[in-house]
C-alpha cells in the first residue's frame, strides 16, 4: 500500500516517459512550472551566463526574465510600446544589457535596462506594409545572420498572405527569402548545416531547404513534415543529435521529429494540460515550453493553465544558439 502511494507521489511530481505501442516516447507534463497567464507567450530563450529564461508575450508587449534555478518567483517583466516576435543575443555583447529584437517594423536594439530601443532595419519601405505587418518568429544562423517572418498585425483581426521571409546580414542588408505567406514560424538548421527547416504554420508543415552557410542561399524547397491533427506546428528547437522538437500549437503536444531520411517522423511526443503550445527551448536536458491563452470556455483545464511555462526534462540537450554577428558597434 505505501509502495503504490509512493509512486504515485513521484509521478505527480515527476513527468511520466513511457513508449506507446507504435514506438513513439512518451511524456506527460501535468502542471505549469510559473503559471503567468500570458495572452500570446512566445520566444523562450535561455541565457546561460546568467542561467536565466527570456520570453515573451507578444500581445502584452512584454519581455520577461526568470532565473530556472529557484523557486518561481522573482520574475521581471519590462513593458514596451510595440510586440516582440522574438529575440537573439549579440556576438560580443552582454546580453544582460543589449540584445536582437524582431519587433513591429523591422530589428532593433533593446537596452534591457531602459527599455529603450534603436532600429537597425526595416522590414518594409512602405508605410501601409509597415502598419500591417508585424514580427512572428525568427533565428540567427550559423554564420550569425538573423532570419525573420513577418505576418499581420493583430488589429485586422485575421492573417491574409501578406508576410515574408527575410534574412539580415551582419552589415545590416535585407533579403527577402519567401513572400506571401501567413504565419511564418520557426526557423532552424540541420547539424551539418546543410538544410535549412521553415514552419509556415498555417499550411500546417515544415519546408526543408538546400541552404549555402556561405551565401545563406536556399534551394529545393521540400515539405519534410505535414501535420496530420487538428493543431498546427508552430515554434520548434533542434536538439544536439539533429532531432527538431516541434511545439503543435491546439493540440497541447510538443513532437520530437527525426530528421534522417527525406520526410520527418514523429518519435517522441510531450502531453501538456494546455492546448495552445507556442515554442520550446532547452535547459540542460530538459525542454521549457511558452504557451498562449486558451480562448475555449469549455476547455476548463486549458484555460487554468493557457499562458503558462512548462518544462520537462527529456533526457537530451540541445544544440547551442548562434549570435548576430553584427559589424557596426552598439
Amino acid at each position: 500500500m505505501f509502495l503504490s502511494w509512493w509512486k504515485w507521489l513521484l509521478s505527480f511530481f515527476y513527468p511520466q516517459t513511457s513508449p506507446t505501442m507504435t514506438g513513439i516516447k512518451q511524456w506527460v507534463v501535468k502542471e505549469p512550472w510559473l503559471n503567468l497567464h500570458c495572452e500570446l507567450g512566445e520566444g523562450p530563450y535561455y541565457e546561460v551566463a546568467t542561467n536565466t529564461l527570456r520570453f515573451v508575450d507578444i500581445k502584452k508587449k512584454e519581455l520577461h526574465t526568470v532565473n530556472v534555478a529557484q523557486e518561481p518567483v522573482g520574475l521581471k517583466t519590462l513593458q514596451l510600446d510595440m510586440p516582440i516576435g522574438v529575440t537573439a543575443n549579440i556576438e560580443g555583447v552582454n546580453p544582460q544589457e543589449k540584445i536582437l529584437i524582431a519587433g513591429k517594423s523591422g530589428i532593433y536594439i533593446l537596452e534591457r535596462r531602459t527599455g529603450k530601443v534603436e532600429l537597425l532595419k526595416k522590414f518594409y519601405d512602405t508605410e501601409e506594409k509597415d502598419e500591417r505587418l508585424r514580427s512572428n518568429d525568427g533565428a540567427v544562423d550559423p554564420h550569425g545572420r538573423f532570419w525573420v517572418g513577418t505576418m499581420n498585425d493583430f488589429w485586422l483581426g485575421d492573417v491574409y498572405a501578406e508576410g515574408s521571409l527575410f534574412r539580415f546580414n551582419s552589415d545590416l542588408s535585407r533579403t527577402t527569402l519567401k513572400t506571401d505567406l501567413t504565419i511564418p514560424n520557426s526557423v532552424g538548421w540541420s547539424l551539418d548545416h546543410k538544410t535549412l527547416y521553415f514552419v509556415h504554420t498555417t499550411a500546417k508543415h515544415i519546408l526543408a531547404y538546400t541552404y549555402s552557410p556561405t551565401t545563406g542561399s536556399i534551394s529545393d524547397e521540400r515539405i519534410f513534415y505535414q501535420h496530420p491533427g487538428p493543431g498546427s506546428p508552430d515554434g520548434f528547437r533542434i536538439d544536439e543529435d539533429g532531432f527538431i522538437w516541434q511545439a503543435i500549437y491546439g493540440e497541447g503536444k510538443v513532437l520530437r521529429i527525426s530528421t534522417e531520411g527525406k520526410e520527418g517522423k514523429v518519435v517522441g511526443e510531450v502531453s501538456f494540460p494546455t492546448r495552445n503550445i507556442t515554442c520550446p527551448v532547452f535547459v540542460g536536458t530538459a525542454i521549457w515550453v511558452a504557451t498562449a491563452a486558451e480562448e475555449d470556455e469549455r476547455e476548463v483545464e486549458s484555460v487554468k493553465y493557457g499562458g503558462g511555462i512548462f518544462k520537462c526534462d527529456v533526457g537530451v540537450r540541445g544544440r547551442k544558439e548562434f549570435e548576430f554577428r553584427l559589424e557596426r558597434g552598439v
